[in-house]
């Protein structure tokens, strides 16, 4: 797996992999929120983040890891490639240019909690909302070390 910077021409290729990372890992998410969404990844969020690409050898898009300092705001795996450690090595790329790292994880999407609690992300408090405010309850988590807003 090779890991390279991503910028806009990727934006299209991204939201494609960013819905279909949600329709396999976020359940509590009805069609019209997946929907209602996804402009917003494509237009405001993944503008806003450093985006770093996983890709396989054969040049395939893995999955993407968004960043803003050393807050990890989007991290999304292509469903073919769960399990493969992709997560895993984009984080470990993320905590070597920013050190320890902050995330925010949907409460209800409870492999993802997991998968940061294993990573080394201690639980540091929850939100009822999300930052749009809407229902979606967040655990706040941060790595040891990790400077916390």
């Amino acid at each position: 797996m090779k890991i390279e910077r991503g910028g806009e021409e990727l934006y299209d290729e991204l939201t494609a992999l960013w819905e279909r990372s949600v329709r396999a890992s976020h359940s509590f998410l009805s069609e019209d929120d997946i929907r209602s969404l996804r402009p917003a990844v494509r237009e405001q969020a993944l503008a806003s983040l450093e985006l770093w690409i996983a890709r396989a050898e054969n040049g395939e898009t893995i999955g993407f890891i968004g960043l803003n300092g050393a807050n990890v705001e989007a991290l999304f795996i292509d469903p073919a490639f769960f399990g493969r450690r992709a997560g895993t090595q984009l984080l470990d790329h993320a905590r070597a240019l920013c050190g320890p790292l902050i995330v925010d994880v949907n409460e209800d999407n409870p492999k993802a909690v997991g998968f940061y609690e294993h990573y080394g992300f201690e639980r540091t408090g929850r939100s009822e909302t999300d930052s749009a405010g809407r229902p979606f309850p967040l655990i706040h988590m941060a790595m040891p070390g990790a400077e916390k807003d």
